[in-house]
C-alpha cells in the first residue's frame, strides 16, 4: 500500500518562461507525492523573460486548473525564505542531464545550510521531455520551428501572439 504524505506541502520553483510538457510532467508527478503543492514563479527581472511574472502565473493557472492541490504564486528573494512563508518542507526540482544535477546540487546544499528543516526532492525529466527547456523552445520557436507537443497548446497560442508583437515592434 502507498504510503501518504499527510501534511507536506512542497515549492516547485523556477521561472517557467514558459512553462513546457516536461514542467507539467513535474507538476502531476509531484502533485501525487505531496498534499499540497505550489507552483513558485520566480521574479527576476534582470533575467528579461518573455513573459511577464503575472502571464507566466496566468498560463500555470490555465494548465494546473484540474489540480485540487497545486496553486500558483511568485517570489524574490531567497526560496527559503517564501518556503518558510508557506510552511513547506519539500522543494522539487527537475533533472534532466547531469549539467543539471551539478547545479542543483549546490543550490540544495546552500539551500540546506539556510533551513535545514527543509528538503530538496529531485525527479527525474521523463525521457520524452528530458531535452526540453524553456530557453530552447524560445529559440526554437523564434526561428520558425514546431514546438507541438513540447509546450501545452494554450502556451502555443501565447508564444505565436508575442512574437507577433514582437516582429511588428521591430518592423
Amino acid at each position: 500500500m502507498p504510503r501518504t504524505h499527510r501534511g507536506v506541502t512542497a515549492i516547485y520553483p523556477g521561472s517557467f518562461d514558459p512553462i513546457t510538457n516536461g514542467h507539467l510532467d513535474l507538476i502531476q508527478r509531484g502533485s501525487r507525492l505531496f498534499d499540497r503543492l505550489i507552483i513558485s514563479v520566480l521574479r527576476n527581472e534582470t533575467k528579461q523573460p518573455l513573459f511577464s511574472a503575472e502571464e507566466r502565473i496566468a498560463m500555470l493557472r490555465e494548465v494546473v486548473n484540474d489540480y485540487s492541490n497545486v496553486t500558483v504564486d511568485s517570489f524574490g528573494g531567497l526560496l527559503v525564505d517564501h518556503a518558510r512563508t508557506h510552511s513547506a518542507t519539500v522543494l522539487l526540482r527537475g533533472i534532466r542531464a547531469i549539467s543539471d544535477y551539478e547545479y542543483e546540487l549546490q543550490m540544495a546544499l546552500m539551500n540546506r545550510r539556510l533551513n535545514p528543516r527543509l528538503e530538496t526532492v529531485f525527479l527525474l525529466a521523463n525521457e520524452a521531455y528530458s531535452f526540453i527547456s524553456s530557453r530552447l523552445v524560445k529559440e526554437v520557436f523564434s526561428l520558425g520551428g514546431s514546438i507541438s507537443g513540447l509546450v501545452p497548446p494554450t502556451v502555443e497560442q501565447r508564444l505565436k501572439r508575442r512574437m507577433t508583437k514582437l516582429r511588428k515592434k521591430g518592423a
